[in-house]
């Protein structure tokens, strides 16, 4: 850790894999509800465990946004933050802005729109929340008087995000105008601008992992600004098949959505290949394995899986079944939980006293048992998600007749889902153990870190 306000992300990591845990809590306890009987039915009601479920993972992620970039951006700027006061004020609102968010779901305390369910009053917080980030990062930029690539890619992608969840803040009475203008904040988050900050953070990573080339890997950046704002403006149209727009979005929308991870791979894929070929790596390989497998498993769930069920022709049968969630649980894993987690191993042994920056065992079994996890937790969605869409959409057959026909897949689902959990319970575990570090080491600033050849 070259300055001390970079330990602030310490904080914002811990909460976020408290938060990643409660997550994977309430996930299993969803998952559970198919398999009945259900003895917590008049307690917590399937959608409430789903609300709570959905909306830990948009807010432990954008915690963990928030973490990433107060330790990527005085790196990158080489000089403090401008405000750690400003960034622990920030983080005790948004705290308290998600815990209170959860009671209150509990008691059924929220607006019913799906993934935007926060109350007005929560909302206002997050504004607040993310104008206190986008006014201490910028200072930060301006003071330093520099200013990279990845930085730029990072900021547009934060105000971005801030400036899409206006929509939020509204209220439609017609449901189906709701639900309209929720993919504007929703879909142009997750497919759209949230791939310029895992596009920064990927750049970030790499360069420093793989010893490749800043200006190469920066050219790759703006080949990923050019896709999100064509590819993901336009895949946008992908899901309102059902809200009764015009007919020529639909094909425009399934085409361009399955885009978006082909230019992140294929600079994690450059990368890699310009590592191997040079013999130069990074000792911190544990964090190479979350970055290449963010990208890698990105284009599998987002490119794949999206590509196989968002064309209008298929989409007609698959929408709103367990097909989504296949796609949905693979994309978001891959794309942004993974790059969270590679940007903590990467940061971690600088935050914390004694930890080997070489990584631990328990980090590549919490690594391995996380992706195998949640590869059968996506087949078992997908095994189920056809049985569905074919005994219901096909044969007619009710939705709960339905279910009892394709229970037995959520029997694999748990038994994948208990897997993943496993690894991020060691994830989870390793992340705590060792005590943090408030101090800047003393090792002199470079232009880029310093990677070793291989022997």
């Amino acid at each position: 850790m070259r300055y001390k306000s970079q330990s602030v992300a310490y904080w914002y990591f811990a909460v976020a894999m408290v938060l990643f845990g409660l997550q994977l809590v309430f996930g299993l306890l969803s998952a559970a509800k198919y398999l009945g009987p259900d003895p917590l039915l008049y307690i917590l009601p399937f959608d409430v465990t789903k609300v709570i479920h959905t909306n830990l993972l948009i807010v432990w992620v954008l915690t963990g946004f928030m973490g990433a970039t107060y330790w990527m951006i005085p790196d990158e700027s080489r000089t403090e933050l401008h405000s750690v006061k400003l960034a622990y004020i920030q983080l005790i609102l948004w705290t308290l802005m998600g815990v209170s968010a959860i009671i209150g779901y509990l008691f059924r305390y929220g607006t019913g729109n799906k993934l935007l369910e926060q109350p007005l009053p929560h909302k206002i917080v997050i504004v607040i929340c993310m104008l206190i980030f986008l006014y201490n990062i910028g200072m930060t930029i301006k003071k330093s008087g520099r200013f990279t690539t990845t930085e730029g890619v990072l900021l547009i992608g934060l105000v971005s995000s801030a400036v899409l969840f206006f929509p939020a803040l509204l209220y439609y009475e017609n449901y189906t105008v709701s639900i309209f203008y929720r993919w504007w904040t929703i879909h142009l988050w997750v497919e759209g601008v949230w791939m310029m900050i895992m596009g920064a953070f990927l750049a970030y990573l790499l360069i420093r992992l793989s010893g490749a080339d800043r200006e190469v890997m920066e050219k790759w950046l703006y080949v990923i600004v050019g896709l999100v704002f064509i590819a993901g403006i336009l895949g946008t149209a992908h899901h309102y098949y059902w809200v009764g727009v015009p007919q020529y979005w639909l094909p425009i929308g399934g085409f361009f959505s399955a885009l978006e991870p082909a230019a992140l791979a294929g600079m994690a894929i450059y990368a890699y290949s310009a590592m191997r070929r040079s013999g130069l790596a990074h000792p911190n390989s544990l964090a190479l394995h979350w970055t290449v497998g963010s990208a890698i498993f990105a284009l599998f769930g987002a490119g794949l899986l999206g590509l196989a069920h968002t064309f209008p022709a298929v989409n007609k049968w698959t929408h709103g079944t367990l097909i989504t969630a296949m796609h949905g649980h693979a994309a978001f894993y891959g794309a942004y939980a993974m790059i969270v987690l590679a940007m903590i191993v990467y940061a971690l042994p600088k935050l914390t006293h004694g930890r080997s920056e070489e990584g631990s065992t328990l980090g590549y079994w919490a690594f391995w048992l996380q992706v195998s996890g949640m590869f059968g937790m996506t087949l078992s969605f997908a095994t189920a998600g056809l049985g569905q869409v074919y005994l219901e959409r096909i044969m007619g057959m009710g939705y709960l007749d339905a279910q009892l026909k394709i229970q037995v897949h959520f029997l694999m689902l748990i038994a994948t889902g208990s897997l993943f959990a496993l690894g991020v319970a060691l994830f989870i575990y390793d992340f705590f153990r060792y005590r943090p570090r408030f101090e800047a080491s003393e090792e002199a600033i470079e232009t880029e870190p310093t990677v070793t050849r291989k022997r």
